[in-house]
């Protein structure tokens, strides 16, 4: 019979080292408008100190799914909180919202301080990156929910724009271009797929195949997921920006039509970008047909940015000077869903 918490499975000193290592991850994060330290009941931040005078908060929450049981397999995890926190501030971002908070929430089946400060110091990095604080979280040991060498990550944001410059696509009109910005890999969807393509191949993740570029395929497809938002912030205040589309699940067919209105479509120029080479080695393996891939993954286009006509120019400059490498990939044509067409 159990007498203690720790006889249960909980450790409470792992506990106590996990605050003790992740402070001066968080501390690092700290930007204007944060106020008390890690450990209150609840994080803090104010909103009247950035000058806003109409501000709409926008909030956004998301994990990183079975993208983690490759960190397992690998034991890599100081890349995974940078999954949590860009999944989460690229959405507020299409709405034209700056992230201003973020909070992680870790569950493990044995508490690794070790592990868990790896995991901490990729949100944190993940942070820094999206200017937004990391004002609190919660890590949960929870044994018998998940094996001692596992765990679950989700993160949730809250930022902030100015009601004026609001994203809502109510400016979306036919005739504007879309540009992309690259993404850095698969991000963090479609590994229920990508597991079973490796496993249905008897691939391990420590293979080298030409496609992976001399990494392993499990360092290949870690490769955390971009964070686009000092480059979208900075573009809306040069350009008036009409949509803003993230490739999250459900790629080009269910993500980019979110900023469409009745009656309108999307015409893409195939080959006007370079589909990386993971999504070769994917199709490739996985015999998934070729304007599937397009339906399950980002297939190099993490983000999708509308204007019209007249601002192309001025939008691909100020993203080249955020030293992004822009490319126009299509219109917004009269019509429903998305096309295809080659360059």
């Amino acid at each position: 019979m159990a007498k203690s918490y720790e006889e249960s499975g909980v450790n409470l000193e792992a506990g106590y080292e996990v605050v003790s290592r992740i402070k001066k991850h968080v501390k690092s994060t700290d930007r204007p408008g944060v106020m008390g330290n890690i450990g209150s009941f609840g994080g803090m931040f104010d909103l009247g100190s950035l000058g806003y005078e109409h501000p709409i908060l926008v909030s956004g929450t998301d994990g990183v799914g079975t993208k983690l049981k490759i960190a397992f397999a690998t034991e890599r995890y100081d890349t995974i909180g940078i999954d949590a926190v860009a999944m989460c501030v690229n959405d507020v971002l299409a709405q034209g919202a700056a992230p201003l908070v973020f909070l992680d929430y870790v569950a493990v089946g044995k508490n690794h301080p070790e592990v868990v400060e790896a995991i901490v110091a990729g949100v944190a990095e993940g942070c820094r990156q999206a200017n937004c604080a990391l004002v609190g979280g919660e890590t949960a040991e929870m044994p018998g929910m998940y094996d001692e060498d596992e765990f679950d990550i989700a993160g949730f944001t809250v930022g902030a724009v100015e009601k004026s410059r609001l994203i809502d696509g109510s400016k979306v009109g036919v005739g504007d271009v879309l540009i992309g910005l690259p993404s850095s890999g698969v991000h963090s969807n479609g590994f229920s797929l990508v597991r079973k393509i490796v496993a249905d191949n008897n691939f391990s993740y420590k293979d080298t195949l030409p496609e992976t570029g001399g990494l392993t395929l499990g360092e290949m497809l870690l490769t955390p997921t971009r964070i686009y938002v000092r480059q979208v912030l900075a573009l809306l205040d040069k350009v008036d920006v009409h949509g803003v589309a993230h490739i999250t699940g459900g790629g080009f067919d269910e993500n980019i039509p979110r900023i469409l209105k009745d009656g309108q479509g999307v015409k893409i120029t195939e080959g006007s970008w370079e589909i990386l080479p993971v999504f070769g080695l994917l199709e490739k393996y996985g015999s998934v047909p070729h304007r599937e891939m397009f339906n399950i993954f980002n297939m190099g286009i993490g983000m999708v940015i509308a204007v019209a006509p007249a601002d192309v120019e001025a939008a691909l400059e100020s993203l080249r000077a955020s030293g992004e490498d822009p490319k126009v990939i299509g219109e917004i044509i009269e019509g429903k869903g998305v096309t295809f067409a080659a360059e």
